[in-house]
């Protein structure tokens, strides 16, 4: 059973969170990306919080800017310090007598997380990552390769000023694109569903614009003859260290970052497990749910 609540913050914030599980158990948090919402943990939530899969208090909050969660209109706002801010509050809340058991993300949550493991390691005993990109070997990439730079070339269609009009045309079709262009639909993984299209509605129809503030706030973007982006930026290496164990499970069919971005992984976190997945896509957590689950009990019980 999900329980929702909105979760004041110390600093101002309040987040719309979903959670399953007894508080006071040892907490897996688990933070979503663009364009999604809290909702995409839900059967993991469940899993994990069951006595039999370790009994654990499973959190998952509708970060910044989405769903019901507080949206400043300042692109500043969404700046990485902000965003880490409100995860360790959170942590703070639901976990205050120990770390978590896992810190879990995806997309634009794994880059939240990945700031957080690097500046406060104590918050958590173990992080997961589902294709999102580490810092480090992202920055390589955007200054460096062409391939990752097409990749990733839809960035800089979503810091338009009129990126928000532009994806809700014609019942969101640039969004469901997202998914789409990776198999979503029937024809591919078939995972899209038309009551799973009613969800995302009704996130999206609360707007866009806090979801997009991710982006026009962070310069991790490829560069254009206007706009340095990438090029001008770089991270000292205490800033890209992550010390605690890390699992990053990568579906190699994530069209919008390519396998190129788990090289090098080993140079930043030393206590490293990498689980590559032939078959599955930027989308995985909603292709191999039970894959997803698999791995990150074989995390746990380490």
């Amino acid at each position: 059973m999900i329980e929702t609540w909105q979760q004041a913050l110390p600093h101002g914030i309040r987040l719309s969170c979903r959670a399953s599980g007894s508080p006071g158990r040892p907490v897996l948090l688990f933070l979503h990306g663009f364009p999604e919402a809290a909702f995409v943990w839900d059967e993991l939530l469940e899993h994990f919080a069951r006595p039999e899969n370790g009994g654990y208090r499973c959190v998952a909050p509708n970060l910044r800017g989405y769903e019901m969660s507080s949206a400043p209109p300042d692109p500043s706002a969404y700046r990485a310090k902000h965003l880490v801010q409100d995860i360790a509050a959170l942590i703070a809340i639901e976990s205050p007598r120990q770390p978590l058991a896992c810190l879990v993300a995806h997309d634009w949550g794994g880059a939240v997380a990945w700031n957080l493991a690097n500046q406060q390691p104590a918050l958590m005993h173990r992080l997961a990552i589902v294709n999102s990109p580490h810092p480090g070997t992202f920055l390589r990439e955007l200054k460096t390769n062409p391939k990752q730079q097409a990749a990733s070339a839809y960035m800089n269609f979503l810091i338009r000023p009129d990126a928000e009009t532009l994806l809700a045309e014609d019942d969101y079709r640039r969004l469901w694109d997202f998914f789409l262009n990776m198999g979503a639909g029937a024809d591919g993984h078939g995972w899209l569903t038309d009551d799973l299209k009613e969800r995302y509605r009704a996130v999206w129809d609360q707007g866009l614009t806090g979801g997009l503030n991710y982006y026009r706030a962070s310069p991790l973007r490829p560069p254009r003859p206007d706009d340095a982006a990438a090029s001008q930026i770089e991270l000292p290496r205490e800033m890209l260290t992550i010390a605690v164990p890390t699992l990053v499970l990568w579906g190699l069919g994530d069209t919008a970052l390519p396998a190129e971005l788990i090289e090098g992984l080993e140079d930043y976190i030393p206590q490293l497990t990498l689980e590559r997945v032939p078959e599955a896509t930027h989308w995985i957590v909603h292709e191999q749910p039970r894959r997803v689950i698999q791995s990150l009990q074989r995390l746990l019980a380490t």
